[in-house]
């Protein structure tokens, strides 16, 4: 078997809070604004909770998908599609024109699947019967249905994966397309994942689980790293990177975004909801991407953190970072939170963040943590409080972490011949 091929990213898309397409998204990102706002399209009166950042004013239609499909497809499968579809654009990949369909595959996972389906079905089901339940239920509800959609929309025939690990989902789909590419089980590999899961059911339970931040001003609802937050903001959409080898990329002359480098996954082996304090299996996760990527002393990081806003979260990831990098080198990185502004997409965070740390190297641009005004003492890393900044960035990582202990980076390359 061929080893040890290179991998780079050649197309982007994303449904988000702040952008319904990766250009919208980006400029929303780099300027720092927030998607978080009131709920609408339902009363959360009887929850202590009153914001959320909702996708707005998304057009399946205009994404690229059917009415058929819009009628047939939870909300969490079309915005898997719909970015599907946006990243497939910029890459100029087509099945069975420019790559093999066998050799084209999917990973694209989802936290909780088809929540609306789900609640919409149990009450059908409690009021009329089982008869009634919709014969769509389950593949409107399953998981995995936003890889298969999207194989089918895209006919690609390759490897189809839908790995589920809560918060690190689609940082995992992203790893895991990135070995694959590289041990040679495909050529290109459409990565990331997609969530739709805002409703009084998901945020009730997380509320009771004291993880949600109950703020009534959206703009100190997502506060990581400082010193009042109180928890994390639902949030919803979807972020997708294609894959290539880049042999098979050149050949067909894309264009190179940045290179996927490195990868590690851990599990913490502690608590289904809590980090392990002491940041050492985060920070193993995070010393294997950076291992693998090749990374040196002298050269210019970007670390797209987790950066929840819960108050465990955010100091173990900074002790985290510490041990990963040791102490002076931890100093010297650029760090951010785009969850300030996007909230917390949950299976689909991953994506959305390496779409973000992508750019970052690309465009020398260092999102901002908005909202920082107030740095807590035990994280005292530099997170990029409240604007932008330009860099010259030569590594860049994403760190995902997930109840049930899973952790997730990924290593990205400025790309270089």
């Amino acid at each position: 078997m061929k080893k040890d091929r290179r991998v780079v990213i050649t197309g982007l898309g994303a449904v988000t809070p702040v952008g319904n397409n990766v250009p919208d998204m980006w400029k929303s990102i780099a300027g720092g604004s927030c998607g978080i706002d009131r709920i609408t399209g339902f009363n959360p009166e009887d929850l202590p909770v009153p914001v959320a950042a909702q996708i707005k004013g998304f057009d399946p239609i205009a994404a690229g998908l059917t009415p058929s499909e819009v009628r047939h497809y939870d909300y969490f499968s079309q915005y898997a599609v719909a970015a599907s579809l946006e990243a497939m654009k910029q890459s100029g990949l087509v099945s069975g024109e420019n790559i093999d369909p066998l050799r084209l595959g999917v990973y694209i996972g989802s936290c909780i699947g088809g929540l609306k389906t789900f609640i919409d079905q149990t009450l059908v089901w409690r009021d009329e019967g089982a008869r009634r339940i919709s014969p769509l239920f389950v593949p409107m509800l399953i998981s995995n249905l936003g890889a298969g959609n999207t194989a089918i929309k895209t006919g690609a025939s390759g490897p189809c994966l839908a790995p589920v690990s809560a918060c690190a989902t689609s940082t995992n789909t992203v790893g895991e397309a990135y070995l694959a590419i590289k041990y040679s089980r495909a050529d290109a590999i459409i990565a990331g994942g997609s969530e739709a899961a805002i409703h009084p059911l998901t945020l009730g339970g997380f509320c009771n689980c004291k993880a949600l931040s109950t703020a009534e001003n959206p703009l100190e609802a997502s506060l990581p790293f400082d010193s009042r937050r109180r928890g994390f903001v639902m949030s919803e959409g979807a972020g997708v990177l294609v894959l290539e080898e880049l042999e098979h990329a050149k050949a067909r002359g894309a264009e190179i975004i940045a290179e996927v480098c490195g990868y590690g996954n851990t599990c913490d082996a502690y608590h289904y909801t809590a980090p392990r304090p002491d940041g050492t299996i985060t920070a193993k996760s995070i010393s294997d991407a950076l291992s693998e990527a090749g990374f040196k002393e002298g050269e210019s990081l970007y670390i797209n953190a987790h950066g929840t806003g819960t108050p465990m979260n955010d100091k173990a990831e900074t002790t985290a970072i510490k041990i990963a990098l040791g102490d002076t080198q931890a100093r010297k990185a650029r760090i951010s939170s785009s969850k300030s502004m996007t909230g917390h997409m949950l299976g689909a965070a991953g994506g959305v963040e390496l779409i973000i740390s992508a750019l970052a190297l690309k465009e020398g641009i260092v999102p901002p943590t908005i909202g920082l005004t107030s740095p807590d003492p035990d994280c005292d890393l530099d997170y990029t409080p409240l604007k932008a900044v330009k860099a010259d960035l030569d590594v860049a990582i994403s760190n995902s972490l997930g109840f049930g202990g899973h952790n997730a980076c990924v290593a990205l390359r400025k790309y270089d011949e």
